[in-house]
């Protein structure tokens, strides 16, 4: 009865080791699965955001277009003061 009663401690110690080893196990799991759908959002977005730039890049014109129709405005009210107008 000795040998049975002090290898309980063993057992017990073995069945939470087991349940330890299994939760480290399963979360990890958790963790890399939840890793790859980040990855492949990440990837998703990336596409989505070159994508935008791509469909902005115009914008970068509109400072350009102002100079311009500022400058012609310009000349435009030269010339008609030139040509004796308002």
């Amino acid at each position: 009865m000795d040998v049975a009663v002090s290898l309980t401690g063993w057992y017990v110690g073995f069945a939470i080791a087991a349940v330890t080893i299994t939760a480290v196990v399963v979360l990890v799991g958790a963790i890399l699965g939840l890793a790859r759908i980040i990855g492949r959002q990440a990837v998703d977005i990336t596409e989505a955001l070159d994508q935008s730039r791509l469909n902005t890049l115009a914008l970068w014109d509109v400072d350009v277009v102002n100079r311009s129709i500022v400058g012609i405005n310009r000349n435009a009210a030269k010339a008609r003061a030139a040509l004796g107008g308002e």
